[in-house]
């Protein structure tokens, strides 16, 4: 049995998670493509590397875990080991984010986040309802939207 204190371990088990494809990103891919949008993914080009691209409509979406950004719901708890490591790094996220969002309003891109909690967890609203919710923002022209758990 591996030990979870061995730093070779923790490498392996943080080389496991995914930045792209993870389930709530596939989930609102299938959606948006179910509801006749067609985007792209993670353009380069764009501050932050959005999750999904919709250039007909100027508008991305950020597909956000809510431990890796610091959200303010309850899938998130600051971990009780290595704490400092663990603020800076999520800390230095959180300032990303905005960043990105930022420069992508000022260049006229249109700016939605999507959390986490939005599709799991005891608060995510009905699926078919924030997908709705979603494609409808899309089309639209509002500058921003977050869709989270209540």
């Amino acid at each position: 049995m591996a030990d979870v204190h061995d730093p070779s371990t923790r490498s392996r088990n943080m080389a496991a998670v995914k930045a792209v494809n993870t389930r709530p990103e596939l989930q609102i891919r299938r959606a948006m493509h179910a509801s006749g949008l067609r985007f792209r993914l993670h353009v380069r080009d764009l501050p932050g590397k959005p999750d999904l691209v919709f250039p007909r409509y100027r508008a991305v979406v950020f597909v956000n875990g809510c431990f890796w950004h610091h959200h303010d719901c309850h899938l998130f708890r600051w971990p009780a080991t290595r704490e400092e490591f663990w603020r800076a790094k999520i800390d230095r996220n959180v300032v990303n984010d905005a960043r990105a969002e930022l420069t992508l309003l000022e260049n006229d891109w249109r700016v939605a986040t999507v959390w986490e909690c939005a599709l799991k967890g005891r608060t995510r609203p009905d699926f078919s309802a924030a997908m709705l919710g979603l494609a409808t923002w899309i089309k639209g022209d509002e500058k921003t939207m977050t869709l989270r758990g209540s």
